[in-house]
């Protein structure tokens, strides 16, 4: 059996978390490989809605392995609070498997992104606060502290002082605040630790033997394409790979096995966070928009900021799709649209006179003007539809419209944001 992955052509906010709560019905792994409690993958099923940070979007279904592999930011109290929210509105006690080799997000992690974006003010980068940027910057410095570490009180408290040596430097000195108590932090961090001590196991042998077995796995990545700090739209990007090709790495599976890619992207485009977007909208039409977008509107999962809107990016959709490998599209949310006479489609970029369909890095990003085009609107409610023919042809060849452009075909269309809404072609 091999791995389908299943990851964001754009900004992030696709619609990812119900393509993989759909099917996970039909796997046994469930694998979060990258990121933390930085962005959030909303579901509604026969719960309830339940936004999800740390949790992988396998959760509810009692026969399905949750896993949270090496290369995520582990929030523990993000964690603990979701897992016991679940339990608490009636879901069956998920099965997770922690990694022994993720890194952990610290107090002091999430205290320096504040501070920093504060300092930043006009200049900041749009961080979520959730301490994803300094958790990172600690990682590759050699200054975290994995999951396997946790539970050797004179381990754990000699790498806290460590990584408090030059850190309350910077507290006392950059940012005028009263330095961080080790003693504070080791009590704080191993409370934090106690309850996720069971389900800390060795997962890349878990998946690699789940893998020599043929049982199915999913693998889901946080935010998307554009976010990703090496292809992206740089430095308004998360911290870790957001692209497919990172969940060989993220998550310990043979990078062969991942044979599927499901990009999952909008209808029309949304973002939340600071950089360059080409085709958003603004004042009453992006309010229109905004406020019809999915089950509540248009607003991030894990800040509540109002999400940027715009049109249907063709440019950045047909890059996105091409740096996660897609072999396939979920389009989400085509339902939103049923209000509109006509639908714009940005199909190029204009930038310094020069019509181009090639998406640009980040400093030419921030001179490009969209290029549209208009296609009919279908003018009615499609969320009861359960088959593609049954759309209106308007909302067929819109959907048949931007699968040629953006040269991979669009298996799922959804047009709700429930289960069962969802078209498979």
């Amino acid at each position: 059996m091999t791995i389908t992955a299943i990851v964001g052509a754009n900004w992030g906010d696709e619609g990812k978390g119900k393509l993989t709560d759909v099917l996970a019905v039909h796997s046994q792994f469930v694998v979060r490989y990258q990121g933390g409690s930085n962005a959030g993958h909303t579901i509604i099923n026969d719960y309830g809605k339940f936004a999800l940070h740390m949790l992988p979007s396998g959760v509810f279904y009692p026969g399905t392995t949750n896993v949270i592999g090496p290369g995520v930011a582990l929030n523990m109290s993000k964690l603990q609070s979701e897992f016991q929210e679940l339990v608490k509105r009636g879901v069956p006690e998920p099965k997770l498997c922690i990694s022994e080799r993720a890194q952990v997000v610290l107090p002091y992690h999430i205290i320096f992104d504040e501070l920093e974006e504060e300092r930043l003010g006009d200049r900041k980068f749009g961080s979520t606060k959730q301490g994803i940027s300094p958790f990172y910057a600690d990682k590759y410095a050699k200054l975290g502290i994995q999951v396997s570490e946790l539970f050797d009180e004179n381990q754990l408290r000699s790498k806290l002082n460590r990584a408090l040596e030059s850190k309350n430097i910077l507290l006392t000195h950059l940012y005028k605040k009263v330095p961080l108590d080790v003693d504070q932090l080791v009590v704080e961090v191993q409370k934090q630790a106690a309850f996720i001590q069971p389900f800390v196991c060795n997962t890349t042998t878990l998946l690699q033997e789940a893998i020599a077995k043929g049982q199915s796995v999913l693998v889901e990545g946080q935010l998307g394409a554009l976010r990703d700090p090496d292809h992206g739209i740089y430095p308004y990007t998360t911290s870790s790979s957001t692209l497919a090709g990172y969940a060989a790495v993220g998550a310990g599976v043979p990078p062969y096995a991942i044979k599927k890619v499901v990009a999952v992207t909008k209808a029309y485009s949304s973002c939340v966070g600071e950089g360059p977007f080409v085709s958003e909208i603004h004042a009453e039409a992006a309010h229109e928009l905004r406020t019809r977008g999915g089950d509540a509107g248009e607003f991030g999962a894990t800040t509540g900021r109002p999400r940027r809107v715009g049109w249907f990016d063709v440019v950045a959709t047909k890059y996105g799709c091409g740096l996660q490998g897609a072999t396939e599209v979920a389009l989400t949310n085509l339902d939103v649209l049923g209000y509109l006479e006509e639908i714009p489609i940005c199909k190029a970029y204009r930038i310094q006179n020069e019509i181009s369909m090639d998406f640009p890095h980040t400093s030419q990003l921030q001179q490009a003007e969209p290029v549209y085009e208009k296609l009919p609107g279908w003018k009615c409610d499609i969320s009861h539809i359960r088959t593609f023919n049954e759309l209106p042809i308007e909302a067929r060849n819109y959907v048949l419209h931007i699968e040629k452009i953006i040269g991979v075909p669009i298996r799922w269309v959804s047009i709700g944001p429930k289960r069962e809404q969802i078209i498979e072609r």
